[in-house]
């Protein structure tokens, strides 16, 4: 239904667009949060760079693996090496705090409303700014995780404990043998709950947060609901951005508002009653805590 151009808008001049948003927040009855990796990414959680180098100097310099999105999938020599690799990756995107306040930064801009959270981000660092995790669905899964590589039943399970012994005491690159986590059930290796392929388990949690999502959607779609898209690129427009404008040119009372570094922008069909600002989420939003 929309159009193959997007309007795209200068932030030249950041006061125009960051009042509107204000005025957005302000006036809205209910506030849906879409957030993709460019939120994740202002927060200071970088997969390369001085960050990448810090904490996996060994792995870079052992096998030159260039990020780390790309060794996630590297072939290590075994269970134990596999693990070292994730329960770093686990614990820095995880359960270690963001090297930026943006998330906190966002709930003290749309705390107070009545909002719902929808994420392709698999960090949790809405549940960790203060959100209400019942109002939050991790449509991509999540890196406190774990599932049955198998996928032999549909259930996912806590890993923080076993995260942090394998961070601790984990040597040379390997974590011991006795840690590598299997499957209760059939005994296969376990691996991480994230959607790579058809093996993704979506356990009662997941179903029910859709479920949720649903009903909050449902319950508000007649109001004056702000849809505010942060950071989410071309990788799953179908999840975040499409729904997003699809539901904004449904509503008359709606808001579409876009915050993302060199890709904000909406379909001219709706572009009368959106916001696109070009700049960085966090910058943007420290503004807005400041109005």
């Amino acid at each position: 239904m929309f159009s193959k151009i997007w309007t795209k808008k200068s932030t030249a001049d950041y006061s125009d667009p960051i009042s509107r948003l204000k005025e957005a927040i302000d006036g809205a009855e209910a506030v849906v949060i879409g957030a993709g990796a460019g939120l994740s990414t202002s927060a200071g959680f970088t997969y390369s760079g001085e960050r990448f180098e810090r904490y996996f100097g060994d792995f870079i310099q052992k096998y030159h693996i260039r990020d780390m999105y790309s060794g996630g999938f590297y072939p290590y020599s075994g269970l134990e090496e596999y693990w070292a690799w994730w329960s770093r990756h686990i614990y820095y995107n995880r359960y270690a705090d963001a090297p930026k306040p943006v998330c906190p930064a966002l709930y003290e801009t749309v705390g107070n409303k009545d909002c719902f959270v929808l994420t392709t981000n698999a960090d949790h660092q809405f549940q960790k700014a203060g959100f209400d995790k019942k109002r939050l669905f991790y449509t991509q899964g999540a890196y406190g995780l774990w599932q049955c590589s198998e996928a032999c039943h549909q259930k996912t399970y806590d890993n923080e404990e076993a995260v942090r012994q394998m961070l601790a005491k984990q040597r040379d690159m390997k974590i011991p043998a006795e840690l590598i986590p299997v499957c209760p059930v059939c005994g296969a290796p376990m691996t991480m709950n994230l959607r790579q392929d058809a093996s993704f388990v979506q356990d009662e949690g997941w179903y029910a947060a859709a479920e949720r999502y649903e009903d909050f959607i449902r319950r508000h779609k007649e109001l004056r609901i702000l849809f505010l898209e942060l950071g989410v690129g071309g990788n799953t427009p179908g999840i975040i951005k499409y729904p997003f404008w699809q539901m904004t040119a449904e509503n008359p009372k709606a808001v579409y508002a876009c915050i993302n570094y060199g890709e904000a922008g909406c379909p001219k069909e709706i572009e009368a009653k959106s916001i696109c600002i070009d700049g960085d989420i966090g910058d943007t939003l420290l503004r807005l805590v400041s109005k």
